[in-house]
């Protein structure tokens, strides 16, 4: 099992991406941090959401994505407005 299935939010399909993009521990991910992630993501996934965004940075946090401050939230929603205009 990978470490990063350990991680809240990230179950086997998401640990598969996350690999898929070059993302291959735990400590890459909080390296690389939710934004950048996503971005790797959305290469092989255009579907990937908002969800999935929380999702990666409640797992960069050790926290469920619904415990997100909802100013996070936010700002996450921005920044998938602004990855979303751009393509």
């Amino acid at each position: 099992m990978s470490d990063l299935t350990k991680l809240p939010n990230i179950g086997k399909v998401v640990a598969e991406q996350l690999k898929k993009v070059g993302i291959e521990s735990a400590e890459e991910l909080k390296q690389i941090g939710s934004e950048n992630a996503f971005i790797r993501l959305k290469t092989i996934d255009p579907g990937a959401c908002i969800s999935m965004l929380c999702a990666l940075e409640g797992a960069v946090q050790g926290i469920r994505w619904h415990q997100l401050r909802p100013e996070r939230k936010q700002e996450l929603l921005e920044f998938l407005k602004m990855v979303e205009k751009d393509q």
